[in-house]
């Protein structure tokens, strides 16, 4: 079994003496009174048959996809209650569960809707119908609410604390209040379009996520009510919160509008103003087979979301019930269930992201920069490192994408010797460099290839702009394979070496985003190794044409044909090995374990007495713990500073152990639906590295929790000042840069390695 505490691993993985090894196994808590614990998921009984025997296809073998995803969230929100997070941290955490919570409900709940409308009453492996799904979702979401408004409560508090206030205009001075109505007039009046709603005005469009003001007014002395909508005119260059000139005190656009609304509706009498923002579905998947042009059907698609059904409506507390029911039966919804209302913080609570801009950096997270990967330190050819040096394994955000990743496609467009860029892009970044980095290229007279993903949920109008914009520079475009989303992360370099023909790759865990990347926990691997290569070659051809003869693969697992297979015969080899050895020992990590097969075959590997570490961010089917199912199983979820995107499978085999790294998660759908692919990582000294990894974030005693067999989490809490895995690998990579810097600063120079055997190198350099 792998080393418990990691020092061995740490140690070779060069952290000696900078760095504290990581905690004891066992939580050390302090004070039990400050364990937190997330709600159970709901669902069908699991118990045992009369033999004692558990049926692995009972329904309550399996939790809820939904549930499990709602509990992850609960998680995220409880970073925003924690003292020991910064306070603009905590905002911005707020913010995001505010963000995820309007995703789950455009994603998940629109799709159960569907089947709902489609009359499909089949219950999932879980054993709950769509109807039973969104109901369970729904008391989950009202439950979360609640923590939402106290946890708001006790920000403001905090904030006021620090001079950061978030007001009304009735909390203003009357010179405050005037400045506003200036400003209001001159920015923000003229994008406003009030829409009238009675018989010679129908019901107006309202757009997604939006914020708008359900105005009640009259004429003087007219006894008839009328009803006007106003939109919030939130967007790039129209902050959602107004700040007070000299202060950070901020004001919400829509109380400025309120507060203003007779500029809008002058000489009418204003008798009351209340708020609704709606949220529509974002499944508008359409029949890709039957498309002539697919970037013609997204589009479509794109247009078709606009103005796709609405999922759920959310009123601000106190709303007429005679609104309230006016605005359901206008939009299509149920009143008693798809009504949600919002006491106590402003709608749209994704935007409070606006707050964390303030320049406080006492009330933030200490800064951090990405260092340089030792292997790639300093000048020379991006290419003789890989070569000379062996395979690199990247650490991202902890070390930098943008002189490894972007450097390899940077140098690979301008050296003369590179022959052709292949890539898939499946989200990347506004101003992604990469893809001018392509884009010059093309322009060098090389030939790129771009597998560009059209069908990147909530991207597809970035990526439509990028892919006509690559087209247009020569670059070669195209979308993949009908059928399947193409997921997975990988760039292949052909370059004429001095030698011959020679290929490098990139393969990772994240998107080709600049961003994302320094924000996400994501592994990656730069290699020359000739299998890979050629697997990357095939893997290319098969994206670029469909075509799928008999491809071989000799490393690479791809989804959908290998990976899962792959997998599941892997997790039964380490169940035979152990009968023989009794050192049966898998550990993966990931961002969701969703496959009712492998969640099954995990199961079976437990009740073989092989022990199974699973690191999962959110959803996970799997329930750990239970006697004579689980019991050698433990499930751990990291929420922390970066969210956790890598995925990584580990298999002892017995003492010859494989590591895997690559895209996908244990989903069905990145399984049978989706082009992934599985990259091992062979080199000792890489192993030692992702040893030290895996130890390190099962063993945090400050951003771990530990699921409990009902579906429940537990959050450790360990000694006051343990440092979680993040900071942890901060250190750790930054140590390691500055050792490699100390020795680069001691040798002496010369041609440096590689160069006297390719000369023609030192030409073109």
């Amino acid at each position: 079994r792998a080393d418990g505490n990691g020092a061995a691993a740490a140690a070779a993985a060069g952290l000696e003496g900078d760095v504290a090894a990581p905690e004891p196994d066992a939580p050390a808590v302090e004070d039990q009174t400050k364990e937190i614990e997330t709600a159970p998921a709901p669902g069908p009984p699991l118990e045992p048959g009369p033999d004692g025997d558990f049926d692995l296809w009972s329904p309550g073998c399996l939790l809820n996809r939904e549930l499990t995803w709602l509990n992850f969230n609960a998680r995220v929100l409880q970073q925003a209650r924690d003292p020991d997070t910064p306070l603009l941290e905590r905002v911005k955490f707020l913010a995001i569960v505010g963000s995820n919570l309007d995703e789950f409900f455009m994603k998940r709940i629109g799709g159960l809707k569907q089947l709902v409308g489609a009359g499909v009453m089949d219950p999932s492996v879980d054993g709950l119908r769509p109807d039973q799904q969104i109901t369970a979702c729904y008391q989950a979401v009202r439950a979360m609410e609640d923590v939402r408004r106290a946890t708001f409560d006790d920000l403001l508090e905090a904030l006021e604390e620090e001079d950061i206030r978030l007001v009304t205009c009735d909390q203003l001075a009357d010179d405050e209040v005037a400045a506003l109505r200036d400003r209001f007039f001159t920015t923000i009046y003229p994008l406003l379009t009030p829409q009238a709603t009675d018989p010679a005005h129908p019901f107006p469009f309202i757009s997604n996520l939006s914020v708008n003001l359900l105005v009640t007014l009259r004429y003087p002395g007219d006894p008839h009510e009328a009803l006007a909508r106003v939109k919030v005119p939130v967007g790039p260059d129209v902050p959602r919160f107004f700040k007070l000139e000299g202060r950070n005190t901020f004001v919400p656009l829509e109380e400025v509008m309120r507060a203003n609304l007779d500029l809008l509706f002058p000489g009418m009498d204003i008798e009351q103003c209340e708020y609704f923002r709606v949220t529509r579905n974002a499944n508008t998947d359409l029949e890709e087979e039957e498309a002539d042009d697919l970037l013609e059907l997204i589009e479509s698609g794109l247009r078709m979301r606009r103005f796709a059904p609405v999922v759920r409506l959310q009123v601000s507390a106190g709303m007429s019930s005679v609104h309230r029911g006016m605005l359901a039966a206008e939009l299509g919804l149920d009143e008693e269930a798809d009504v949600f209302e919002v006491e106590g913080f402003p709608l749209g609570m994704r935007d409070l992201m606006e707050l964390t801009r303030l320049d406080l950096p006492a009330l933030k997270d200490t800064p951090h920069h990405p260092v340089d990967h030792p292997k790639l330190i300093g000048e020379g050819s991006i290419f003789h490192r890989i070569r000379e040096l062996g395979t690199t394994l990247l650490h991202l955000p902890y070390e930098s994408f943008a002189t490894s990743v972007e450097r390899l496609l940077r140098e690979a467009s301008r050296d003369p010797k590179v022959r052709a860029i292949k890539m898939t892009l499946y989200r990347t970044s506004d101003d992604s460099k990469a893809i001018r980095y392509l884009i010059d290229a093309a322009r060098n007279g090389k030939q790129v290839a771009v597998v560009m993903e059209l069908k990147a949920r909530f991207d597809e109008a970035a990526n439509i702009r990028w892919a006509t914009r690559m087209g247009e520079m020569g670059i070669h475009v195209t979308y993949g394979v009908v059928g399947l989303k193409t997921h997975c992360k990988a760039i292949l370099v052909v370059r004429q070496d001095y030698n011959g023909i020679k290929r490098y790759a990139h393969i990772g865990t994240g998107n080709y985003h600049a961003d994302t990347a320094r924000l996400y926990s994501d592994l990656g691997i730069l290699t020359s190794d000739e299998d890979i290569g050629e697997d990357l070659t095939e893997l290319f051809n098969y994206l670029t044409t469909g075509y799928k003869p008999n491809r071989r693969y000799q490393k690479l697992l791809p989804s959908p044909k290998l990976f899962k297979k792959g997998l599941l015969e892997r997790i039964e080899r380490e169940v035979e090995h152990h009968r023989t050895n009794g050192d049966g020992l898998l550990q993966f990590k990931m961002n969701a374990l969703e496959d009712a097969d492998v969640t099954r075959a995990l199961y079976r590997a437990s009740q073989a007495g092989v022990h199974v570490d699973l690191l999962v961010r959110d959803t996970c089917r799997l329930r750990p713990g239970i006697p004579g199912l689980s019991d050698n199983v433990r499930v751990v979820s990291i929420v922390g500073r970066f969210l956790e995107h890598a995925r990584m499978y580990y298999f002892h085999n017995g003492g010859d152990e494989e590591y895997y790294i690559g895209s996908a998660d244990c989903m069905s759908r990145n399984l049978m639906s989706r082009v992934e692919i599985m990259a091992p990582v062979e080199p000792e000294e890489l192993q030692a590295e992702l040893r030290f990894f895996i130890d390190t974030q099962l063993n945090d005693q400050r951003l771990a929790w530990d699921m409990q067999p009902d579906g429940s989490y537990r959050k450790r809490r360990g000694k006051k000042k343990a440092r979680g895995s993040h900071q942890q690998f901060i250190e750790w990579a930054e140590a390691r840069h500055r050792e490699a810097t100390r020795l680069k600063r001691r040798k002496p120079r010369g041609l440096g390695p590689g160069r006297a055997g390719d000369p023609d190198d030192l030409l073109t350099k």
